[in-house]
């Protein structure tokens, strides 16, 4: 039995929308937005062309992992966040605030992202162990190697905001 051309087509049509919609979603990956001179909407070619940062991190099941992507202090001094030199006085109470697809949210504060207070980076990871991330961690992931807990280790990351104390 052949199934009528509107129903073809209709599925034709969701399909082409399904693949629009992840193009969309992989050509723009992340926004960097807030108190930034030049918010940025990156996708994931465009994180790949900037400079790389390697991490070793251990999962909350102590599995060792190698992760590939870029520092989030790169990304604040692409999007024109306060760094190096202009970390003081009132831009010392800035903070970032990263948000994930299901709504979770971590805060650091901004001079603990900048190359200039520390030598730990926190990376906005695209890679795990030399392959994509997996889809449960989504397409970018922060990983913190250095805190002791992961629940700054934000998954299926959208967004990040640099914002002031009130």
């Amino acid at each position: 039995m052949r199934k009528p051309f509107h129903t073809v087509m209709g599925g034709i049509i969701l399909v082409a929308a399904c693949l629009s919609a992840q193009a969309q979603s992989a050509s723009k990956a992340i926004k960097i937005s807030g108190d930034v001179s030049k918010p940025l909407n990156l996708g994931l070619a465009d994180l790949r062309k900037m400079p790389v940062t390697e991490v070793v991190g251990r999962e909350k099941d102590g599995r060792e992992r190698r992760f590939r992507g870029v520092a989030v202090a790169e990304l604040l001094n692409a999007a024109g966040a306060p760094t190096c030199g202009q970390l003081r006085g009132e831009n010392l109470a800035k903070f970032v605030v990263v948000y994930a697809a299901d709504k979770y949210r971590a805060v650091f504060a901004l001079p603990e992202l900048d190359s200039s207070f520390t030598d730990r980076p926190v990376v906005l990871a695209y890679e795990a162990d030399g392959k994509p991330l997996a889809e449960a961690e989504g397409q970018l992931r922060i990983v913190v190697p250095h805190d002791k807990k992961h629940a700054r280790w934000v998954r299926q990351v959208t967004e990040i905001t640099v914002k002031k104390a009130q």
